[in-house]
């Protein structure tokens, strides 16, 4: 044996115990590495439950119906009753903004059964707004979670209190429309961009969690189109992020596949590169200055700017406050180019959710907004909002800096804090618009849940039933009964009647005439008018939401936002089978104006387009209309037939004589 060894020093043995008693933390694979004291991690749950509640109730007092909303049910009934997705049967109008939602109340719808459709959409809507609220929290709270990695705060509502006291947030919660749909997705794409951000091994580097934030992005146009900013930009921030070119391509097909081949089918079946909404809205014109009324009529009633200044100052203090590593540099910097490492950072995606946010409102200014009040503004206030939707209020413990600083910067944050939560509770009991809410004024903005609450007499509008006491709703269904020939239904100025236009009875033999009496109504309000009528009935309106010809017309420059496209009924009478002579139609038509239109309607590239949507669907057709789909989304028609024929080159009928006056 050889020497013993020496001995080790008195320091050396304290350091070894020192060793040996700071045991190697194991972490299991896919821990987050950002753990939350306790403190922090309950206070942001509370937070999340009582700012849930709190919407999900507000939401249910307002809770109603929009006639839009029911516009979505019609497609739904006819995808039901295999008519396809379309408004009216035999006629291929995309007549619903979102393609998602259209095809979640369709499976909603399904699985549910023999409950009402309107039913469907109030749970659906109202329980994806709520979700899409508690994302946005979560999301904002994994934000900051490196900046509080054993530390002591509290965890404060904060945007996410100033979205909910928002009278027209908790109208659209509901309301049928795909606004729920559109919060939990941008709650939803927020929180996994977050995670993307902040990358823990197994989890946000792995190629499940990467394909599906790619096809969540990706799936952003068919949730609404313009939200394609956002998922695109969403899509180029990770490819520019991707180690591999294998990761690269995985993202290019997950966030590329669905929406490409819809797009596909899109082109082929509706003959257009668009929704139908977007070609009867004109959505890439620009009306800028009534853009600016819609602003300030959303910013009046509530002075948004209030709150918008107290976040500005609240996320300036946590920025200035914060401790390193901060939730604005990466806790977890992979190893690879500067600029992925850039791009890949809590900084940018706070940068990629707000400038997707000022993107999106710049858009709908742009556009002109809309005539509800608010309603397209708040998607863009709900990403804004995302960066302090809930706020860390830390507790002075003199470890960062002095407690003197430390209880500056809590006291700070706490008064703005009681500020933004003083305004939430005064907007959240605003009047809103007043005494303009239901009155079209020259804005042409309105309250549309109050506007229909006052047209129908019911609270909360929710069934199609409950339209039928708007006006001229329930006399339609009489017309119908008392017209068994056929007719076309077009409105009067008597709100319990309708004017009739008869059916042209078919010559004997006749192969092409049709197999059963028809009926049309001609009306603004397709929603509840669809769904109070059969689907054999055909529905169209003078907007071109489900009218292909007034799809094509140019939009009105002083028009009313929405429904500046205004189709006169003279070409509903050419364009069907009705008596286009007097006596068989009003006295107040001109019976030229309706020849002229008969003759407009031979345009051949007018037929092309007509084709395109009523011909039988062929592979045949579907290939000419993929082929067509520009041409047919940029070609317009003159509203008044006399200008049509001269863009067409056709030849102007022989004038008709007046009938004699008796």
């Amino acid at each position: 044996m050889g020497p013993p060894l020496p001995s080790a020093s008195p320091q050396l043995k304290a350091l070894g115990a020192g060793v040996l008693r700071r045991r190697p933390v194991i972490r299991r694979a896919g821990r987050p590495l950002f753990p939350y004291v306790t403190m922090v991690r309950v206070s942001l749950w509370i937070s999340v439950v009582v700012v849930a509640a709190l919407f999900a109730w507000g939401a249910w007092q307002r809770r109603w119906i929009a006639d839009d909303g029911l516009i979505v049910l019609r497609t739904v009934r006819n995808l039901l009753a295999g008519n396809g997705p379309v408004f009216n049967a035999g006629e291929r109008v995309e007549a619903n903004t979102s393609t998602a939602w259209t095809y979640l109340m369709y499976v909603g719808s399904w699985v549910g059964g023999p409950m009402r459709m309107e039913y469907v959409a109030l749970a659906l809507a109202l329980t994806l707004s709520v979700l899409g609220v508690a994302l946005l929290m979560l999301g904002a709270g994994r934000l900051y979670a490196p900046s509080l990695r054993g530390r002591r705060a509290i965890m404060l509502p904060a945007g996410a209190l100033v979205y909910i006291a928002l009278p027209p947030a908790r109208d659209f919660a509901t309301s049928g429309l795909e606004s729920g749909l559109t919060l939990a997705y941008l709650g939803l794409l927020w929180w996994m961009m977050v995670c993307w951000a902040q990358p823990v091994r197994g989890r946000a580097e792995g190629r499940v969690f990467i394909g599906a934030l790619a096809f969540v992005a990706g799936f952003s146009v068919l949730v609404r189109p313009d939200l394609a900013l956002m998922g695109g930009l969403a899509l180029i921030m990770m490819l520019i992020a991707a180690r591999t070119w294998r990761r690269r391509v995985l993202i290019v097909v997950a966030g590329g596949f669905l929406p490409v081949a819809y797009e596909i089918f899109r082109m082929g079946y509706y003959g257009l590169l668009v929704p139908g909404t977007a070609l009867a809205k004109d959505a890439a014109g620009d009306k800028w200055s009534q853009g600016m009324i819609y602003l300030s009529n959303f910013n009046g009633p509530y002075a948004v700017w209030v709150p918008v200044v107290l976040l500005l100052a609240l996320g300036a203090l946590l920025v200035v406050a914060r401790r390193r590593p901060s939730f604005l540099r990466p806790a977890l910097a992979p190893d690879y180019g500067r600029v992925a490492r850039a791009v890949q950072s809590p900084p940018a995606v706070v940068a990629f959710v707000v400038v997707s946010g000022l993107l999106q409102g710049l858009y709908w200014i742009r556009q002109g907004g809309d005539f509800m009040h608010a309603r397209v503004l708040l998607a863009p206030l709900f990403c804004l909002l995302a960066p302090v939707a809930v706020i860390p209020v830390p507790i002075p413990d003199g470890a960062d800096y002095s407690r003197e600083t430390g209880n500056w910067v809590a006291g700070a944050a706490a008064a703005l804090w009681l500020g933004i939560a003083g305004w939430s509770l005064w907007a959240a009991n605003s009047p809103g618009m007043g005494d303009d809410a239901t009155h079209v004024t020259y804005s042409g903005i309105v309250d549309e849940r109050r506007f229909y609450a006052q047209a129908t007499g019911h609270a909360h509008p929710l069934t199609a039933a409950d339209y039928l006491d708007y006006p001229r709703m329930a006399a339609v269904l009489t017309a119908l009964d008392n017209t068994p020939d056929g007719a076309l239904l077009l409105p009067s100025g008597n709100y319990i009647q309708w004017d009739l236009v008869p059916m042209l009875q078919p010559a004997p033999g006749d192969p092409n005439a049709p197999q059963k009496p028809q009926h049309a109504v001609f009306f603004t309000n397709l929603g509840m008018l669809g769904m109070n009528v059969g689907l054999d009935v055909r529905v169209i309106d003078q907007i071109g939401l489900a009218n292909p010809l007034a799809q094509h017309t140019e939009r009105l420059k002083h028009g009313r936002i929405g429904h500046d496209k205004n189709l006169f009924p003279d070409w509903v009478i050419a364009d069907g089978p009705w008596v286009k002579l007097y006596p068989g139609i009003p006295g107040y038509l001109d019976v030229n104006w309706v020849a002229q239109a008969v003759a407009a309607l031979k345009c051949p590239e007018t037929q092309a387009v007509l084709s395109s949507v009523r011909a039988p669907m062929t592979l045949h057709r579907f290939v000419s209309n993929v082929v067509h789909s520009f041409e047919f989304t940029k070609y317009r028609i003159d509203r008044v037939p006399l200008y049509e024929l001269a863009r067409c080159g056709l030849p102007v009928p022989e004038a008709i004589p007046p009938p004699p006056r008796e």
